[in-house]
């Protein structure tokens, strides 16, 4: 297990579409354990394949608890709107407000292809449409008008508070 160099926008891949997953064996399993410590690293909420360079319909995504391993997902229902700040391990330090779904139902195989459904809602919700975009070549900042500064985002903070 390693952690792994997190491409970011400008890079190719980033832009290109996923393959579905066919092989379930060790090669999945090390990618797998690989993503999991990238994630970790990085102190992110989700990361996809295609982020550390390898063109596969492979995430994982945590909700600060656990974190969890979908291959060949796919959204299969969802509910509500929320708008909310989002960020990007590949677009690092840049922020913007995206509208995703409330609560969204996946499904997916896990690392031995065993098919699964899971439902996420809040920022699990937002972390699922994410990071499928990955697997589509598509980056959050297609979504916004405007991406925000971290100093932009300390001040939008304060004056909430």
């Amino acid at each position: 297990m390693s952690v792994r160099k997190i491409y970011v926008q400008g890079e190719e891949v980033l832009t290109k579409k996923a393959h579905p997953v066919t092989k379930f064996d060790h090669k999945l399993h090390i990618l797998l354990d690989d993503m999991k410590d990238t994630l970790i690293k990085a102190e992110g909420a989700g990361l996809a394949a295609p982020q550390v360079g390898i063109l596969r319909r492979v995430i994982v995504v945590s909700d600060g608890e656990t974190i969890t391993e979908l291959v060949n997902p796919e959204i299969i229902a969802t509910q509500g709107e929320q708008n909310g700040l989002e960020g990007c391990l590949s677009v690092p330090q840049k922020y913007g407000i995206v509208k995703r779904p409330q609560i969204v139902t996946v499904k997916a195989q896990d690392r031995n292809g065993y098919p699964f459904t899971m439902t996420g809602q809040d920022l699990l919700a937002r972390a699922f449409c994410h990071e499928i975009d990955h697997l589509n070549g598509i980056l959050y900042t297609e979504y916004v008008d405007r991406l925000f500064t971290p100093e932009e985002v300390q001040n939008m903070a304060e004056e909430e508070a």
